[in-house]
């Protein structure tokens, strides 16, 4: 679908800054559930945006199987509300006045999706709104404003997720023209896309092989995948002379995207302040691709930056990474640990005037109810 458009978490610095005062004990609050992870943030206001005060992320795999059953397992539904509950007890001790907690691509698929937002309202009192591909796109982006490269004319941003990926076309040059990132507006979009495939999907649709002989014909057949569910919209096409031109670069937000910088420094474990905000080489970033695709699964868990959690995961992300990269080629990426949350924190933060069906509330499907 495509429409056109106008590792261990740790407190983050300031960022991108909100325009509206609030009180500064106010604690704002995001959660993001989503296909393979839950992960939540706490914060307050600073002067240059945000403080987080908690941190907390966990591999839950809510999408396990979905692609064959078209629902949420009970197992998988039960790891979520074991996470969602260590939030609900966070956001409690800490007093958070402001909240919002969202579900994606997992909830927006599965058939029995309101029985599980329900059970998981019972058991922990939180109030999870199912958004759309849309807004998850645009969130990614509002997240990654102070990633964006002022010098250029453009930049893709990437957030490669565990059930689905999204894409964003940022044109730079119009935000220059706006003040850019100072100015405290958002950026122009002139495209947004995703596609229903994500580390979760994609590896249960191509399941490694047992024979290593198998390994590099089976890591090309993902890549392929990937790249047929490319279907960049008409306003990004628009753009196409900017990337030509080398006046564009690649934003990645994902955990896929940091695991391969990590890989790329050779970091025994990972470590954020090390990887977020990096700039690699496309080269680079293919580069560490390569290194891991040519390890079996044991030899990917031994890697300080993958563990055993993301060793069966990470390839499948690798062939979305590269797909993109071969589809819009840039000369750099840039590595933001950050992304939904961080979007919704600046949300809450500073409203923004909806209009029309964006300010109602979505339905599981992502249509607005009446």
């Amino acid at each position: 679908m495509a429409k056109d458009a106008a590792g261990p978490d740790s407190p983050r610095p300031d960022t991108a800054r909100p325009s509206r005062k609030g009180p500064p004990d106010t604690v704002y609050g995001a959660i993001d559930l989503g296909t393979n992870n839950c992960r939540m943030l706490l914060a307050r206001k600073s002067p240059g945006g945000f403080r987080v005060i908690d941190a907390y992320s966990r591999i839950v795999r809510l999408g396990e199987g979905l692609l064959s059953s078209g629902r949420l397992s009970e197992p998988a539904m039960t790891r979520a509300i074991e996470a969602l509950s260590v939030c609900a007890d966070r956001v409690k001790r800490r007093n958070v006045t402001r909240l919002r907690a969202i579900a994606t691509e997992a909830c927006r698929a599965a058939d029995n999706s309101d029985e599980f937002l329900e059970r998981a309202r019972a058991a922990t009192g939180l109030e999870l709104e199912i958004i759309t591909a849309e807004e998850e796109a645009r969130l990614a982006v509002q997240g990654s404003l102070d990633l964006l490269d002022p010098e250029m004319d453009a930049a893709l941003v990437l957030d490669i997720g565990g059930g689905s990926t999204e894409l964003c076309w940022v044109d730079l040059a119009e935000w220059r023209t706006r003040g850019g990132l100072k100015s405290g507006g958002r950026p122009p979009l002139r495209g947004w896309s995703t596609m229903p495939l994500g580390v979760v999907t994609l590896s249960d649709r191509f399941p490694e092989p047992s024979d290593p002989a198998l390994r590099e014909t089976w890591y090309q057949d993902m890549k392929a995948c990937a790249a047929q569910h490319l279907r960049p919209p008409r306003g990004a096409r628009r753009l196409r002379p900017v990337f030509n031109a080398g006046r564009a670069h690649l934003v990645g937000t994902s955990g896929t995207v940091t695991s391969v910088a990590g890989v790329h420094l050779n970091l025994e474990r990972y470590v954020r302040d090390k990887v977020d905000g990096m700039w690699m080489s496309t080269a680079e970033a293919r580069e560490a691709c390569l290194r891991l695709a040519v390890q079996d699964r044991a030899g990917r868990a031994r890697q300080g930056c993958i563990g055993d959690d993301r060793a069966d995961l990470v390839l499948a992300g690798c062939a979305i990474y590269e797909a993109v990269m071969d589809a819009w080629p840039t000369e750099r990426v840039r590595v933001g640990d950050r992304g939904l949350r961080e979007g919704i924190l600046l949300g809450l933060m500073r409203p923004r005037k909806r209009r029309g069906s964006r300010g109602r509330t979505r339905s599981r499907r992502g249509k607005a109810k009446s």
